[in-house]
Parts: C-alpha cells; structure tokens; sequence
C-alpha cells in the first residue's frame, strides 16, 4: 500500500528501511523522501517507526529491577566474593 504519495513509496519500502536501521521520520525522510511534500504520510510513517520499536521492546529480555550503584566500591558486584575468594 502506499504510504506516502508524493513520492510514490510503500509500507514495504518503509518498513525494509526501518528493518535496516531507519529510527526516526528524520532518517526516512533522507533515505525514501518521505513526508518532505505534503506531510501527510508522516503520521502513518511515525506509528510504523513506533510499532517497530514497541516490537523490539517485547522482544528484550527484562532489565534487573535494580541495577548496581554507580558509586559501589565493589568492582564485581554479582561475582566479587567469588573471585575475591578464589584469591
């Protein structure tokens, strides 16, 4: 189906381009021309990116609910007392 008619681009053109690494209107924009007319395409283009990146989210393996601080002395927080007594 095509997304943006001006320059005569598809869904599928789009979304081979965020497949290759396309994250932002700004980089399809470069790469296909889209939404550089009339504009109208770039509200369709945007939820293509989003559904993209809520797609890739899902697919991610959870982060830890707390992370190490930042200011810990222990330079091996997970492994420290492992290591330290294997010294």
């Amino acid at each position: 189906m095509y997304i943006c008619i001006c320059e005569q681009v598809t869904d599928r053109e789009i979304k081979a381009a965020i497949n290759e690494g396309a994250s932002s209107l700004r980089d399809l924009r470069n790469e296909l021309g889209i939404a550089k007319e009339c504009g109208q395409c770039g509200h369709c283009a945007k939820a293509m990116l989003k559904e993209h990146a809520d797609h890739n989210r899902s697919e991610r393996p959870p982060l830890p609910k707390q992370a190490p601080s930042c200011g810990s002395t222990d330079l091996f927080p997970l492994f420290g007392h492992a290591i330290l007594a294997s010294d």
